[in-house]
């Protein structure tokens, strides 16, 4: 248990700054990006590219930053290159990435094809701009909200069926840390959480696509193999607490819950905060 996490807006105004546009259309390798990274493109989509950044020496790990906005268009990568910068600093590359999302040609399959190609391509050419010093068995997750549910989607895809959107992972996760993640779309959509958020992701709602929902969400997907820290502060009004703790009691010891009091939903992609340290130490643990 961290101390109480004060309200901050400092991150907002910093993602407000870096914002790409949304015509923006998808760049060779090395293309300008955010500060200190190289943007790569993995598709001809304009939200199919990712964000490289290193740090000064030989990567200790690689984090894949998957930013939340409850898979709509109004969000993008933007709110973790903050998270990024700091990674990277602390001797981890960071590969932020972005994806088609609602309302840009995302939904089901395309939003989890492109988190799924993204995450491969640290096999090809990510490793390739990083001087084939990537540590591709020390590849960890850290997604917020929408990027929470999609990074530990991520972990779950070895045990998807074939022919499944996203099975046969060529790179594996070794763990993921959920910042109050939407980690059971089934309870999300029955609970209003996102105002529909994941029936606009997956077309429908859980009664009229099970198969959907049961391929898609975390907690269906159980057991994933890999441990997941779930990050979530008591205060958050956008994402209840109550998806992390349904999560975490239904993994038993693969999961494991950091709770923040007085935390809101945006504390924890604030580098400034205790609540952003709650989840860089369950990054390091999780590469121990």
């Amino acid at each position: 248990m961290l101390a109480p996490v004060p309200r901050r807006h400092a991150l907002l105004r910093i993602a407000a700054a870096l914002a790409l546009p949304a015509v923006l259309g998808a760049c060779s390798l090395g293309s300008p990006s955010g500060p200190g990274a190289r943007r790569i493109a993995y598709g001809e989509h304009p939200s199919q590219f990712g964000e490289l950044t290193l740090p000064a020496g030989t990567p200790r790990g690689v984090a894949v930053v998957v930013h939340g906005g409850f898979w709509r268009q109004a969000r993008g990568l933007e709110l973790g290159r903050p998270l990024a910068a700091d990674l990277a600093d602390a001797g981890l590359a960071a590969w932020n990435v972005e994806y088609r999302r609602v309302g840009g040609d995302g939904g089901w399959p395309a939003t989890f094809e492109d988190v799924a190609t993204a995450v491969d391509l640290l096999a090809g050419p990510v490793q390739e701009a990083a001087g084939g010093r990537l540590p591709l068995d020390r590849v960890v997750a850290v997604g917020h909200s929408a990027g929470g549910h999609l990074g530990t989607w991520l972990a779950a895809r070895p045990g998807l069926p074939e022919g499944a959107p996203g099975a046969g992972p060529a790179v594996r996760l070794r763990g993921v840390v959920s910042q109050a993640g939407v980690l059971d779309l089934v309870d999300a959509e029955q609970r209003g959480v996102g105002s529909g958020a994941a029936s606009d992701l997956l077309g429908g709602g859980p009664d009229e696509l099970p198969d959907r929902y049961a391929l898609a969400s975390p907690i269906a997907r159980l057991p994933l193999g890999v441990p997941v820290v779930c990050v979530h502060g008591t205060a958050d009004a956008n994402v209840p607490i109550r998806q992390s703790e349904r999560f975490v009691a239904a993994a038993g010891d693969a999961a494991e819950l950091v709770t923040l009091p007085g935390a809101d939903h945006f504390a924890v992609i604030d580098p400034d905060t205790e609540a952003w340290r709650a989840c860089r130490d369950g990054v390091e643990r999780l590469l121990a």
